[in-house]
C-alpha cells in the first residue's frame, strides 16, 4: 500500500506526469513486497516551496507512505532513484529534493483495514 505524494513549485505537462507515474511504478519495487499494483500517486503543482531561503529554482517535496516497514538501505535506494528520475524528467537538482518516509501499521482499503 504505498502512496507517493509529490509537491512541486512549478507545473508539469501530462506527458511528464505520465512518464513519472510509469517510472515511479517501477521504482517502488525497490522496497520489498511493494509494487505498482497497489501504488497511489499524487502530483501537486505550483506549491509555494522555499528551500535555503529561496524559491527561484525547481524543487520537490516527496513523501513516501507505506504500509509496513522498509530497511534504511531499501529507502536509500528508492531515494536515489527518485532523485535520479526527478532530475532526468523534471530538471530538479537532487539537492533540491526532499524525500520523507512514513510507515504505517494501520491502512484501510475497500471498507476494511489491513
Amino acid at each position: 500500500m504505498p502512496f507517493i505524494d509529490t509537491k512541486l513549485n512549478f507545473s508539469i505537462s501530462k506527458e511528464r506526469e505520465t512518464a513519472l507515474k510509469t517510472k515511479l511504478g517501477e521504482a517502488i519495487a525497490l522496497l520489498p513486497g511493494k509494487s505498482e499494483r497497489w501504488l497511489m500517486l499524487n502530483f501537486e503543482e505550483n506549491c509555494r516551496l522555499w528551500f535555503a531561503g529561496e524559491n527561484n529554482a525547481p524543487m520537490a517535496m516527496v513523501e513516501v507512505e507505506i504500509f509496513g516497514k522498509a530497511s534504511p538501505a531499501d529507502c536509500e535506494a528508492l531515494t536515489a532513484r527518485i532523485c535520479e528520475l526527478f532530475a532526468a524528467e523534471l530538471g530538479i537538482a537532487p539537492d533540491h529534493i526532499y524525500v520523507n518516509y512514513t510507515f504505517s501499521t494501520a491502512w484501510g482499503w475497500n471498507g476494511t483495514n489491513f
